[in-house]
C-alpha cells in the first residue's frame, strides 16, 4: 500500500473506526493496538455476524498484513465495510 492509496487511519478512528486484530491470542496477549477486537483470522468469517454488529468501518490488523489482507477479503465478501490496516507496529507509527 503506498501513501498515496492508504486511508487516513486517524480520521478513522476519530469517527469511531473499530481495529480489529487477526492475529492468535497468543500473539495478541504480547501487544496490540489499544482498544482493538481481537478475533483470529481462522475464526473471522464465522463471526463476521459479531463484527459486523460493531456498526462501524473496521481496519483490520495483524503482524505483518498478509493475515488482516485475508480478513479484509472475508469480511469485504460478506458486504462488511474494512480496510487492511496492516501489520500492528506499523499501524501504531502511522496512527501516532
Amino acid at each position: 500500500m503506498n501513501s498515496s492509496t492508504m486511508p487516513d487511519f486517524r480520521k478513522m478512528l476519530a469517527d469511531g473506526a473499530k481495529v480489529l486484530d487477526v492475529r492468535t491470542r497468543e500473539e495478541y496477549m504480547d501487544g496490540h493496538v489499544p482498544g482493538s477486537v481481537n478475533i483470529p483470522l481462522d475464526m473471522v468469517e464465522a463471526r463476521a455476524f459479531e463484527i459486523a454488529e460493531m456498526g462501524t468501518d473496521i481496519i483490520a490488523v495483524c503482524r505483518s498484513g498478509a493475515r488482516s489482507g485475508a480478513a479484509t477479503e472475508i469480511l469485504r465478501r460478506a458486504g462488511i465495510p474494512v480496510v487492511n490496516g496492516g501489520g500492528w507496529q506499523d499501524f501504531m507509527q502511522r496512527i501516532s
